[in-house]
């Protein structure tokens, strides 16, 4: 729920009680090539690309991710998820089995707020070790790898529900868990959280 309220003078004036589902950092492009091809696999000694915990730094991304640094990648450097979008494939597709919500390889993905919506808009996230500022920009859209990786027909059902591609504009820890999203725009209407 959502709390107009502007804390220390912020322009982030809208509050959330959000969770961080998942975290990923990955040193390598996987989906490169045709999808019928299939993902890369990881280098030999290759960390776990989940994580309990990453490292954002200002306008450079996550620490030990592949867009890291790099000036191309400057302004959507990390990508952040609504995990209700995984699951709204789920529940289009008629599956049965979860599915596996690191297959998007976004960076965060996020339960309890649309996060298509915060495309241009600021934002941050808090899981307890200091907020972390974003600014939104364009929409993440989903590749037809989602296909292949997610399931048959996840491509077009993740259409307009790929997340958001963010420039980090501070530095900060992000962990799993119960954490606090405050944005420049309300997610809700007439009092619920828009989804």
């Amino acid at each position: 729920m959502g709390d107009a309220g502007d804390e220390h003078g912020s322009e982030l004036a809208y509050r959330y009680d959000v969770a961080i589902a998942h975290l990923l950092a990955s040193p390598v492009h996987r989906y490169e090539g045709r999808p019928t091809d299939g993902p890369r696999g990881l280098p030999a000694g290759t960390a776990a690309e989940s994580r309990e915990r990453i490292e954002v730094r200002a306008h450079l991304g996550v620490v030990g991710d592949r867009h890291f640094g790099h000036a191309a990648h400057r302004t959507a450097s990390v990508t952040v998820m609504a995990l209700e979008s995984v699951e709204h494939v789920q529940r289009v597709l008629g599956l049965e089995a979860p599915l596996d919500p690191y297959a998007t390889r976004r960076n965060i993905l996020i339960r309890g707020i649309d996060v298509d919506l915060l495309k241009r808009a600021r934002f941050s996230l808090d899981s307890g070790q200091g907020a972390v500022g974003f600014q939104g920009h364009r929409p993440a859209n989903p590749c037809a790898w989602m296909n292949v990786t997610l399931a048959e027909g996840a491509h077009q059902a993740l259409r307009g529900r790929g997340g958001v591609r963010c420039e980090p504009l501070t530095s900060g820890t992000l962990a799993l868990g119960p954490a606090v999203l405050r944005s420049s725009i309300p997610l809700e209407q007439n009092g619920a959280v828009l989804f």
